[in-house]
């Protein structure tokens, strides 16, 4: 009789030290909140020899605003003919630099070339830069643009 229950202890034994250990509990720690990183400004790359481009920057569309720029031939009724760049940026509400390239070999001489920008959020245009007139097809830095109201 003595026999039967040292037996079943034993299987009992051998069962508990065949299974997995328990996985220790780990203690809770609170997340980390994830460390804020600054942009780095971007790296400025080597316009190709062929091209020109249109630098400046636009004063102040506000954070979390779309920002489209277009350097485009215009007819006499405003209507725009073509297209020769075009660029989206995304504001922050501070002064946002721009940098269009364009080819000259597409300038039309004699046209009316401009620059134009619109800016929405959420789907509205809120405001638009007054159109920059382009005479030359050549590099050239507008430094900073104001935006006006969007009618």
């Amino acid at each position: 009789m003595l026999q039967r229950p040292a037996l079943a202890c034993l299987i009992l034994l051998l069962a508990a030290c065949a299974s997995e250990p328990p996985k220790p509990i780990a203690p809770v720690v609170p997340p980390r909140p994830a460390p804020v990183v600054k942009p780095v400004a971007p790296v400025e790359q080597a316009l190709p020899a062929h091209m020109r481009e249109l630098r400046g920057s636009l004063q102040t569309p506000p954070p979390g605003s779309e920002v489209e720029m277009a350097l485009l031939v215009v007819d006499e009724r405003d209507r725009p003919q073509q297209l020769l760049g075009s660029l989206k940026l995304a504001g922050d509400g501070q002064a946002l630099a721009f940098r269009l390239p364009f080819n000259p070999e597409y300038f039309p001489v004699g046209a009316r070339v401009e620059l134009r920008a619109r800016i929405s959020q959420s789907g509205r245009l809120i405001l638009r830069l007054p159109p920059q007139r382009v005479t030359q097809a050549v590099t050239r830095d507008f430094g900073a643009l104001s935006l006006v109201s969007a009618p």
